[in-house]
């Protein structure tokens, strides 16, 4: 199937959120959440991320996540990446106890997409670490009655935009229709070689004519369903964006492995911002590193979303 007939289906079935310009949001995408070893991309970022994920908390924003939070081409076992980052799944976990916390599957997470393995995974886990040797691990709330979704809606009701969330690998052969063989690849073949600098075959993200292609079929998709969507967001590509007045609104979040920052995209006020969270250097107090914030692109009003 092409790009635009598996935007066209996704978008069809999805659940549709409203929202106004009370309403704050943080999307993010394409964390890559591995095991926490030597080949985690995520890995170098998880301090900047939990802090940027804190402030969020704190701060009454929802957190939805658009994909591929979890690296399970890499990794078999979703249980060895929540032991690795058991401080982010607890932080995650307080969101969706408050009815803050939405999440869609991508391709690195496809395993989401079937209810069962959502169910046995996400909903608990066993506590182990504490507990003395030869007892039973304590089962303990994890998402608990959570939905992984392919596709949401975000319904700006003052404008009455309809904002289209996707990961963005819709259409995309090797990351679709033939996940399987991708997933082959970077488990068997790719994973292996990523310490010597091999480039991942699959990705559109080191595939600079691969992404290239797929951003402009998504913005043709968006050119003929003016009608219906008043803008799209994905991530899938790596490639952080957000368009000016004029342009066709297509968005993409980034992620959270590019080197010594993560990308993401805000929305409140009824206004949407690219951001970025990453290491600084304070000079006033003697070289100290903390975490900062920065506005990439933004921010621009959704009734400019045209």
């Amino acid at each position: 199937m092409s790009v635009a007939s598996r935007l066209s289906e996704v978008f069809d079935a999805s659940e549709t959120i409203p929202f106004d310009d009370s309403s704050k949001f943080i999307l993010v995408s394409d964390c890559h959440r591995g095991d926490n070893s030597w080949s985690d991309d995520f890995a170098p970022n998880q301090n900047i991320f939990f802090y940027a994920l804190s402030r969020y908390y704190d701060e009454g924003f929802t957190y939805i996540e658009i994909g591929d939070g979890e690296e399970l081409w890499e990794n078999r076992r979703f249980e060895d990446i929540r032991e690795g980052y058991s401080h982010i799944y607890w932080k995650l976990s307080r969101f969706h106890d408050e009815k803050r916390l939405y999440l869609l599957w991508g391709n690195h997470n496809r395993k989401w997409k079937d209810a069962r393995n959502v169910k046995k995974s996400l909903y608990r886990y066993d506590e182990r670490r504490g507990r003395t040797p030869g007892t039973e691990p304590v089962s303990q709330p994890l998402f608990e009655g959570i939905t992984v979704h392919e596709g949401l809606i975000l319904h700006h009701t003052p404008t009455d935009k309809k904002i289209f969330l996707a990961h963005g690998h819709q259409g995309d052969l090797l990351n679709d229709q033939l996940w399987w063989v991708g997933r082959f690849i970077v488990r068997n073949i790719w994973r292996g070689l990523q310490i010597i600098g091999v480039k991942d075959p699959t990705s559109p993200a080191r595939n600079f004519g691969k992404r290239l292609k797929l951003e402009q079929a998504m913005i043709q998709w968006i050119e003929s369903n003016r009608g219906k969507v008043g803008g799209l967001i994905v991530g899938h590509t790596h490639r952080p964006s957000l368009p000016s007045a004029g342009e066709p609104p297509y968005c993409n979040t980034g992620s959270c492995v590019h080197p010594r920052c993560i990308t993401g995209i805000e929305i409140e006020r009824g206004e949407m911002r690219l951001i970025k969270w990453f290491v600084d250097v304070n000079a006033k107090k003697q070289g100290a590193l903390f975490v900062n914030r920065a506005i990439l692109e933004g921010p621009r009003p959704l009734r400019d979303f045209t």
